[in-house]
């Protein structure tokens, strides 16, 4: 699935609003931190000057938030609607990043819900458990 990445404006924010109470609200309600949506919305905008719109045949079909630091590179959020969920793509996105950073000698870091079967697959990619919160583990990959 070939996917293209494009700077996330105000017209998405109805769009990224549905992903992320589509892809994120499951997580949270499993972890007993059902959001509200302004915490949502607030999510949304968080670093959206870094968010990235993925899209598939020209339509969006998630987000991609990466700040690139001097020291590290932190992947903030990636969400993938359920259609093309389970089909490599965020894979393939992470791949990328992780083969750019290590070009850059840059390690990537994030944070994933306990609740979010996501770790597997950042797990597979090389990232490690470097800490934890009550909710979270904090990830690693060097």
């Amino acid at each position: 699935m070939q996917a293209s990445l494009r700077a996330a404006t105000e017209a998405d924010l109805p769009f990224l609003l549905a992903l992320r109470q589509e892809s994120m609200g499951p997580h949270l309600a499993t972890a007993g931190l059902h959001g509200t949506a302004d915490d949502f919305m607030a999510r949304v905008m968080h670093c959206f000057e870094c968010a990235q719109i993925v899209q598939v045949g020209g339509k969006p079909v998630g987000l991609l938030k990466l700040q690139r630091g001097s020291a590290e590179w932190r992947l903030l959020q990636l969400q993938l609607s359920a259609d093309v969920r389970g089909q490599g793509l965020g894979r393939s996105l992470l791949e990328a990043i992780l083969d750019e950073a290590a070009r850059a000698g840059t390690p990537v870091t994030l944070s994933v819900l306990k609740a979010n079967p996501a770790r597997r697959l950042y797990e597979s990619l090389g990232f490690a458990v470097v800490s934890e919160d009550a909710d979270e583990w904090h990830m690693a990959r060097p």
